[in-house]
């Protein structure tokens, strides 16, 4: 395929206060609509953290999870439309990452973008597992590898087509979750108010029963914020499209502003109806895909094939993040090439505008999750997974440190805003801290702190080399 390679990457890096073209330079397409930027963030967004992982937090939090849920809702939605601002601002690749290097210096825009790369792909990594799981549900004899690297290949070759196929696939996948996620919502709702026949209405009494509504105290809220907040990781992807929406000022306004109150009232709805059609005791100690809350709503209105029904939307939820995430990566990395951050080749595009080096380097979790499927090397993953834990929050530390600079310099145009501008991204940096602060008393994040601050160190030291070979390379 033919190559081409964006003009920013010969005239200069992000960091600059000339601002990105928005029109292709970078060899990006513009093709996608903000509807379907909207189902491309509720992919990311809107997965098996929901569907099948909102059992932790449960588990931590009891019944008050709900508010967990409703609290994170509201810092993702801080972290989403400030992101979105400043996308609107300058619709450029790299998005937030090119925002951080040009208003907290070129550091942070490396520093950012890398962090996000690694949390993507190894995120990535996690989901294509799960994905061959779900699949070995009805083909229990076959290999979880061979699974695996079927999802892999089937993601890659999705990402490399064209921008538009990937906003196509998106489109398909998000409304099969969302349809899903609706139909549990109401069956839920018919449950708890009136029942079905061998199946009283269960009423609200779950939600105080074995240890009231707040078991573990207000500690656990907090507590339990970590695992709640990484099931929102994903809006970001919604800005990131900016580079390639064919109006990305309307576009990403609109799809922001969608994505982030639905996934608020997705997930607090869903989860709060969760703990009322159950005794949280037994959802926090429940096993298996037969043990999902939504498995059980479906097998109570009579559905013997709800297990079956729910594997699929699980499967589907796990290849629509993993799509997505492996957008996000690789447009990333491009983003690093065309600012002089990463190697040129990086940042050639083919004639459909996709960064095939970018987007084939950032498969490195796939290929991670095809290894620990066949080794099944379980601890290996664990400890790569803390790094994309920290990693996130790091992100989105330096967005809003970012947006704060932004706002100061009046770089704005009008499109969309977060309400109460610096204050409120000075709440959000506030409120991201305080989730990296449970590392002081949550043994996982613990070792995410000790593991993300290693990798960030790395990724400082690897920013510096970059400079002085860049700085080598004009003297020579």
């Amino acid at each position: 395929m033919d190559q081409q390679v964006g003009a920013h990457a010969v005239e200069g890096s992000a960091s600059t206060d000339a601002p990105a073209s928005s029109e292709g330079s970078s060899g990006l397409t513009r093709s996608l609509g903000h509807r379907t930027m909207l189902m491309i963030g509720l992919g990311s967004a809107l997965g098996t953290g929901l569907f099948f992982g909102s059992g932790a937090a449960i588990g931590v939090a009891g019944p008050a999870a709900v508010v967990s849920y409703a609290l994170g809702a509201l810092l993702i939605a801080v972290i989403g439309l400030a992101m979105a601002e400043m996308a609107t601002a300058r619709p450029e690749p790299g998005s937030f990452g090119a925002a951080a290097g040009r208003y907290l210096g070129e550091w942070a825009g490396y520093v950012s973008r890398w962090c996000y790369w690694a949390a993507s792909v190894i995120a990535l990594g996690g989901e294509v597992v799960a994905a061959g799981a779900y699949l070995q549900y009805w083909w229990p004899q076959t290999s979880r590898s061979v699974f695996v690297a079927l999802v892999a290949l089937a993601i890659i070759v999705i990402n490399l087509l064209s921008v538009r196929a990937f906003g196509r696939a998106e489109v398909v996948f998000s409304t099969l979750k969302v349809t899903a996620l609706v139909a549990f919502i109401l069956v839920a709702l018919v449950l708890v108010l009136f029942g079905v026949p061998g199946h009283p209405a269960t009423g609200f009494a779950h939600l105080t029963d074995h240890g009231g509504f707040m078991p573990g105290g207000m500690e656990s809220i907090w507590l339990s914020m970590s695992i709640v907040m990484f099931a929102f990781v994903g809006v970001e992807v919604v800005p990131i499209t900016a580079a390639e929406a064919d109006d990305p000022r309307r576009s990403v306004r609109t799809a922001m502003r969608a994505l982030v109150a639905r996934l608020g009232l997705f997930y607090v709805i869903a989860v709060g109806l969760i703990v009322t059609l159950n005794a949280w005791t037994d959802v926090a100690s429940a096993k298996g895909l037969t043990a999902s809350p939504f498995v059980k709503a479906f097998d109570a209105v009579g559905l013997p094939a709800a297990a079956g029904i729910m594997n699929a939307v699980i499967l589907v939820a796990a290849l629509s993040t993993g799509n997505a995430q492996l957008y996000g990566a690789g447009r990333l990395v491009h983003s690093l090439a065309v600012d002089r951050l990463a190697p040129r080749f990086l940042a050639r595009t083919t004639l459909r505008g996709v960064p095939l080096a970018a987007t084939l380097v950032s498969t490195f979790g796939l290929v991670l999750a095809i290894y620990l499927a066949q080794t099944g090397v379980a601890d290996i993953f664990t400890k790569l997974a803390s790094i994309a834990i920290f990693s996130v929050m790091v992100t989105w530390l330096l967005a809003l440190a970012s947006f704060i600079a932004f706002k100061r310099r009046g770089d704005v145009d009008g499109s969309v805003h977060l309400p109460g501008g610096r204050v409120t991204a000075a709440i959000g940096v506030g409120g991201v801290l305080a989730v990296m602060a449970t590392a002081f008393e949550v043994d996982d994040m613990r070792q995410a702190a000790l593991i993300g601050s290693g990798w960030v160190l790395v990724l400082l030291v690897a920013y510096l080399l970059t400079r002085a070979g860049r700085a080598r390379a004009r003297t020579s």
